[in-house]
């Protein structure tokens, strides 16, 4: 039977020889991933359902993220459940203040995450590891826990939407306009339970970078996760990284989709998400009337090293407009400590930015950038819901770190090409 490349990777896990959507199946999982919100959740049904050991003390990843270094008491009684279920099971990749970042720029990052693997995650944006070929989808605490102890978790096996890419990205566009762009035409229940089965000549232009943004974002259209083929961008990026052999998986010619979406990226132009869904797109270009009083750059979605180089490219030397704060927070202590190598971190002070240890933070609305009543914000982050960063009636807008630096500068929602 014909299988897209999720499929495939699902049946392999399954130990058989073919699956078909719909079909409900139970895989062996190569990871499983928490953070220091929904690890707490985790281990407190880990316990209740009386397990006394982990199924592999190397494929659990614990991540302490959200509201790292602790924000307040509450936040740091989690942190400390998490520590001490770590000590206790000798769990390999825990992740605390100090050697942390945020979980789906960091597994990449250490090659912890590989081509071909199936992965779970109690976060719903575990969906980034699609860029390097991986299966990857987000699942509830308890489903962590049944994770963690058995190694195994039961799938409805999602059928799929082909995005046929052509083209390459004009300049200062990046993976985040695609995904907007995309979002934008589908909706945000458009891939509901579907594979976002990413193809095309185009996607041999997207970096790694891109695809890692793209893939994180398959959730905010209903995805259950998104995917890239494996090529020469994959291996250079798994080389010497990967931390395991990876494997690769291609879709059959003659597999079945949903539907085949075409985007040429050469006509893309930098896009923004509108409160209050990711699918509310308009053109950058069209914001001057919106004036904004925040930046953010930084998340799971856009912290990692090109978004910085983005930032720095629109920032150096200049100055943001006075009455806007701008917040930049690279994704990991690795991007961290390259910002600081390459001269970014002090022309993001020098533009007037605060410059963050990796931390979600305000992305959830957790700290460091909280927004107060009717503020605005412009922020690389992936959701724009009724108070996701704040009051009820702030207003967050989604873009690329080009654009948010831009808009930095003008104070409005800006198209970064009219800013050198």
């Amino acid at each position: 039977m014909p299988m897209t490349m999720s499929q495939k990777i699902l049946a392999d896990h399954a130990g058989l020889e073919s699956v078909k959507p719909g079909q409900l199946i139970e895989v062996e999982l190569d990871a499983v991933l928490g953070n220091d919100i929904t690890t707490p959740v985790a281990i407190k049904e880990f316990e209740k359902a009386g397990f006394d050991s982990v199924f592999d003390q190397e494929k659990i990843n614990i991540v302490l993220d959200h509201f790292v270094p602790n924000k307040d008491i509450k936040a740091a009684q989690q942190s400390a459940t998490c520590r001490k279920f770590a000590n206790t099971y000798n769990i390999k990749n825990f992740f605390d203040v100090g050697k942390m970042g945020i979980e789906h720029a960091l597994l990449p990052e250490q090659g912890i995450v590989t081509a071909g693997d199936c992965i779970i995650g109690a976060d719903s944006h575990t969906c980034t590891y699609g860029a390097l070929g991986a299966f990857s989808t987000g699942v509830g605490s308890t489903d962590m826990a049944a994770g963690m102890a058995t190694g195994k978790a039961w799938f409805k096996v999602p059928s799929a939407i082909k995005v046929e890419l052509s083209g390459t990205l004009p300049e200062r566009v990046s993976g985040k306009d695609v995904i907007l762009d995309l979002i934008g035409k589908i909706g945000v229940d458009g891939a509901l339970y579907q594979s976002l089965e990413f193809m095309g000549e185009g996607v041999k232009s997207l970096t790694m970078d891109d695809r890692l943004c793209i893939c994180n974002m398959a959730i905010e259209a209903g995805a259950k996760n998104g995917i890239f083929p494996v090529d020469q961008v994959t291996f250079d990026y798994l080389e010497g990284r990967s931390q395991r052999a990876w494997k690769i998986y291609e879709a059959d010619e003659d597999a079945s989709y949903t539907q085949t979406i075409h985007i040429d990226l050469s006509t893309l132009e930098p896009t923004v998400a509108y409160p209050h869904l990711p699918e509310n797109t308009h053109l950058a270009k069209e914001g001057k009337d919106i004036r904004i009083d925040q930046v953010v750059i930084g998340s799971c979605t856009n912290g990692r090293l090109e978004d910085m180089e983005a930032a720095y490219k629109i920032l150096k030397g200049k100055q943001i407009k006075e009455g806007v704060r701008a917040i930049i927070i690279p994704a990991t202590m690795e991007i961290y400590k390259e910002c600081i190598k390459r001269g970014y971190t002090e022309a993001f002070i020098d533009a007037g930015c605060v410059v963050s240890t990796p931390t979600c933070g305000p992305c959830l609305g957790g700290y460091m950038g909280i927004l107060a009543e009717k503020e605005r914000c412009i922020s690389t982050t992936n959701r724009n819901f009724v108070g996701r960063m704040g009051h009820t009636s702030s207003e967050v807008y989604l873009a690329s770190p080009y654009t948010a630096a831009a808009s930095a500068l003008t104070g409005y929602i800006c198209d970064p090409r009219e800013v050198y």
